[in-house]
């Protein structure tokens, strides 16, 4: 390790500005209606935390879930986990039944139902989160309608995790890469040139990257500065990859099942964290 004297705003924005410069959807053009340092103020939400955090990702693709949003969150719930947290994935069928034999996970209704409200208030009672994330998961519209980058109103495959951000009495942190996540009504004024439908739902930091995964990353190379412990080096994009592969997930653009994120190869996931651990010192 070699940590050299720089202090945590100018790495914040550092990392801010890496991921955000391939700029496949746009975000680098949104970025500006962010006060920087966001993923420093995200990542400190995080630092301390020794109780439940929950983890909502999962964004349906035709019937089943895209990779972009699980590599993350199973990166997220790892460093958390390291770190002294007990994290718990909050996602709905088909991607709940598919990760509950390695991860702890809380299972979301999926489509439209009446009782999304009270869904979200027993599990939050029962759980008790000191701290929420939303990572890649659709986020409801100003009509209260779900779509994806196509503008295709995915609603009877989207579960509900809007309610949980909205009903949270501890701080959420949203990350999204397209302007149609939970988190973008943050900034809903900065996506009016981006050809999407909007989210309207609104967190308490918001952070965004080029590839929703990445952000998690940035999130932990913070984490890990922190804590002078290399987390990045345990993550490998390609394993979980195979694993979500192996369960059914196809990429968010492509709609195939490879093992890619937002059409991207895993390489240049890969490429992305060595460049986060080059920045923090490691």
């Amino acid at each position: 390790m070699n940590q050299t004297a720089i202090d945590e705003q100018t790495l914040s924005q550092q990392i801010e500005d890496l991921l955000v410069a391939r700029n496949p959807r746009g975000m680098k053009e949104v970025q500006p209606a962010l006060t920087p340092g966001y993923y420093r103020r995200a990542a400190r939400l995080m630092r301390d935390v020794k109780g439940t955090v929950l983890i909502g990702t999962g964004f349906p693709v035709v019937d089943t879930f895209e990779t972009d949003g699980p590599v993350g969150a199973i990166a997220l719930y790892n460093a958390l986990e390291t770190l002294g947290a007990k994290p718990v994935i909050v996602c709905g069928p088909p991607l709940s039944t598919s990760m509950a034999d390695q991860f702890r996970v809380h299972e979301i209704q999926v489509g439209p139902h009446s009782n999304r409200e009270q869904e979200a208030q027993q599990a939050l009672q029962q759980l008790q989160p000191e701290l929420i994330i939303s990572i890649e998961r659709p986020g409801q519209a100003s009509d209260g309608n779900y779509y994806n980058m196509r503008g295709e109103d995915i609603s009877p495959r989207a579960a509900c995790f809007d309610t949980f951000m909205q009903q949270a009495s501890c701080p959420t942190i949203a990350i999204g890469d397209g302007g149609n996540e939970i988190g973008m009504g943050n900034i809903q004024d900065a996506l009016k040139n981006l050809d999407i439908v909007p989210a309207a739902t609104t967190c308490s930091e918001l952070v965004i990257a080029d590839v929703s995964n990445w952000a998690a990353h940035g999130l932990i190379a913070l984490l890990g500065w922190w804590n002078k412990q290399d987390l990045l080096a345990d993550i490998d994009p390609l394993a979980i990859l195979q694993y979500l592969s192996e369960r059914g997930s196809v990429d968010g653009v492509t709609r195939l099942n490879e093992l890619t994120e937002d059409g991207m190869p895993a390489s240049e996931g890969m490429q992305v964290i060595q460049e986060l651990r080059k920045l923090t010192g490691f």
